[in-house]
Formats: structure tokens, sequence, C-alpha cells
């Protein structure tokens, strides 16, 4: 079949690292690989679960219900339920999230929930490093608490 997937796996523990250290174990019940179309992927038809790990070994866990990871680029598309739990409590709820492996970015255009010990944030559009810390975030409203 011409739209069938190269392969299938069940039960998926991959993990990616840079100079030795852990950065990024990706966990997920299926994986269909489809590399051997001109520009290849693995689908993730049934959810997700992404540990980020920071240079301290601080973990960071990303969850979605569907995700595509683009092998030519490191982007992972997430989509359905996304959220975003940093080892520093914060956390982001989306409908959609992309995720740049080699930037270490985090960004969507989509509608998006922050909440951290000091706000809560409802907005559209939304850039962040993976620890969630350099934020750019559009049309917001919310609450947010000021220090003097």
């Amino acid at each position: 079949m011409e739209n069938a997937p190269v392969g299938e796996a069940d039960t998926i523990n991959l993990k990616y690292t840079d100079s030795s250290r852990l950065v990024a174990n990706l966990l997920s019940s299926k994986m269909l690989d489809y590399s051997n179309r001109s520009f290849g992927y693995s689908e993730f038809p049934e959810g997700i679960e992404l540990i980020l790990y920071d240079k301290d070994n601080n973990k960071s866990k990303v969850f979605a219900d569907y995700a595509i990871y683009y092998n030519d680029t490191g982007l992972i598309d997430l989509r359905g339920n996304v959220i975003i739990a940093t080892h520093s409590f914060d956390t982001l709820l989306t409908p959609q999230m992309y995720y740049d492996q080699k930037r270490e970015w985090l960004f969507t255009n989509q509608s998006f929930r922050l909440r951290t010990s000091s706000s809560d944030i409802n907005g559209r559009i939304f850039d962040a490093d993976r620890e969630l810390k350099l934020k750019e975030m559009l049309e917001l409203s919310g609450e947010v608490e000021v220090d003097n």
C-alpha cells in the first residue's frame, strides 16, 4: 500500500542525548513510521509523554493526545489537550503546540492558558524556551501579580 507506514511500533521509549547527556525521553504506546516519504515523519496516534531534562537534570513534562515528529526538521507537532508542566510547577495548556527540538523552543498561535505561582494568564500566540522562561505572549487576559 502506497500510503501505509513503513513500520509500526508499540510501547515506544525513545531517548535523545546530546554530548552523552540525556536531553529528552519520548514515551508512546504506538508509533507509525513514514520515514520512506519525501518528507519523512513519525506519527503517534495514541499520544505521547515527552520528558525534557535541563542541564541540572530537572524534568519538565509534555503530554498530548496526538503527535507528529518530522525527521528532517526535528519539529514535533503536538495536538489535543497539550499540557506542559515544568519542574518549577508552571503549567501551560493549549490545543496545539510545536516543539523545535534543535532550538529547544515551544510555540503556538492557538489559545493557551499559563498558570504560574503568581499568575493565571489566557492568551493567543505563545513563544518560549522549553523551561517557559523566555516568553512572548499576545492577546492576553487574566490575573498577574506584579512586584513593586
